[in-house]
C-alpha cells in the first residue's frame, strides 16, 4: 500500500518534544502551536505519552500533526495509535519492530545514519527514513545519501536550525525533525513558554510553512 506523505510535507518541521512531565508537554505544546510549529512529535521518554497525544488531538484535531517518537517497542506502536498519533517514529531500525509499526497504518519513520542502514529501513517497509544524528554530517551528508537513494524520503533529525534549515530542504529533505534547538531543556524546565514560542516563531519565519 502506498501512504500519502503530503501532511508530512506541508508541515514540514517535526518538533521534538521530550518533556518531564505531561503537564509540560501539554503546555510546551501549545507555546509551539502559538509560534507557528504544528508538527509535534511526542517521544516516549515523556511521562504517559499516549495520554498527551490524546489530549492534543481532541484539542486541535486536523490543526496540528501529531505523532509518537522513540518508539522502541510494539506496545508502544500499539498504544500511540490507540491514542490518535498520525504518525511513528523510531530512533532507529528493527525487522520487527517496523513491521509492528506498520500494521498500525500510520506513517512509520525509522531511524538510519548509513547508507546499509538506509537500505535496510527501506527494506524492512518504513515509510520515511530519519537520518539521526543528522548533526554528524551536515547538509552535504544529506546531498550525499541523496545520490544512491533518490527517491527515498528522507527526515534528517539533529543539527537543524532557523539559520540552517534552507540547505536541509535544498539537499533533499521531505522534513525536519528539530528537539533541542527548537525545546531547550532549560525552557521546559523553567517553564518558560514564551521562549519556546519565540524559538518556534524564528522557525516558522524561516520558511516552514512555505
Amino acid at each position: 500500500m502506498t501512504v500519502s506523505l503530503d501532511r508530512l510535507k506541508s508541515t514540514r518541521v517535526l518538533a521534538v518534544l521530550r518533556a518531564p512531565s505531561p503537564d509540560s508537554a501539554l503546555r510546551a505544546a501549545d507555546a509551539l502551536v502559538d509560534g507557528g510549529v504544528t508538527g509535534l512529535e511526542i517521544t516516549f521518554s515523556t511521562p504517559d505519552a499516549p495520554a498527551v497525544i490524546r489530549a492534543l488531538d481532541e484539542k486541535y484535531g486536523d490543526r496540528i500533526y501529531v505523532g509518537a517518537g522513540t518508539v522502541t517497542t510494539q506496545e508502544q506502536a500499539t498504544r500511540a495509535a490507540e491514542a490518535g498519533a498520525k504518525f511513528l517514529v523510531s530512533p532507529g531500525t528493527r525487522e520487527n519492530l517496523t513491521r509492528a509499526m506498520k500494521d498500525t497504518g500510520l506513517i512509520v519513520m525509522t531511524g538510519a545514519l548509513s547508507p546499509s542502514e538506509v537500505m535496510a529501513a527501506v527494506e524492512y517497509g518504513t515509510d520515511v527514513v530519519k537520518i539521526f544524528p543528522a548533526s554528524l554530517g551536515g547538509p552535504a551528508f544529506l546531498t550525499a545519501l541523496r545520490g544512491p537513494f533518490p527517491t527515498v524520503p528522507l527526515m534528517p533529525t539533529g543539527g537543524v536550525s532557523p539559520e540552517n534549515i534552507g540547505e536541509w530542504f535544498a539537499a533533499g529533505a521531505i522534513a525536519v525533525g528539530a528537539g533541542s534547538d527548537l525545546v531547550s531543556s532549560a525552557a521546559l524546565t523553567a517553564g518558560d513558554w514564551a521562549a519556546i514560542t519565540r524559538r518556534a516563531e524564528a522557525y516558522a519565519a524561516s520558511g516552514v510553512g512555505a
